[in-house]
């Protein structure tokens, strides 16, 4: 079980493709998380391809894919002293409406993974909103 769990959902009129094409073009990641500064992934978006990102005022931090459900969901982990970050992306569907889901679960030394976690999600619910708005503005154009 994880020492921190922080789980955070939106709700979009975009279609699940769109999001989905957000999500496994990571050089578009930028645009949508302003606490990135670079990223790359070196392969295909695709379980055991990983790559760097950059995060103003920290050293580059790399990442590695461990789950793409094409369409649906993908996970990524990075690994940091004394413990590892998961982070989970998944997409549903109902009415007409996508359900973006964002979870992070940090592993290590409690007291670690306590002060450690809000730092790791403080933007996600901006992220979360800015993506929804990207990819409802890609269906208008």
């Amino acid at each position: 079980m994880a020492n921190y769990e922080y789980e955070h959902t939106v709700t979009t009129t975009a279609p699940a493709d769109a999001v989905w094409a957000l999500w496994s073009d990571v050089s578009r990641w930028t645009e949508w998380d302003t606490s990135l500064e670079a990223i790359t992934l070196d392969g295909p978006f695709a379980p055991g391809s990983g790559g760097t990102m950059t995060i103003p005022g920290q050293p580059l931090i790399t990442y590695i894919l461990t789950e793409v459900e094409p369409g649906v969901a993908f996970s990524d982990e990075t690994a940091i002293p004394g413990g590892v970050l998961r982070f989970g992306h998944r997409l549903t569907t109902a009415d007409g409406l996508t359900t973006i889901t964002h979870r992070v679960e940090i592993d290590g030394p409690p007291e670690m993974a306590k002060e450690f976690g809000p730092v790791v999600t403080e933007d996600v619910p901006e992220a979360m909103r800015a993506l929804a708005k990207l990819a409802e503005a890609s269906c208008r154009v």
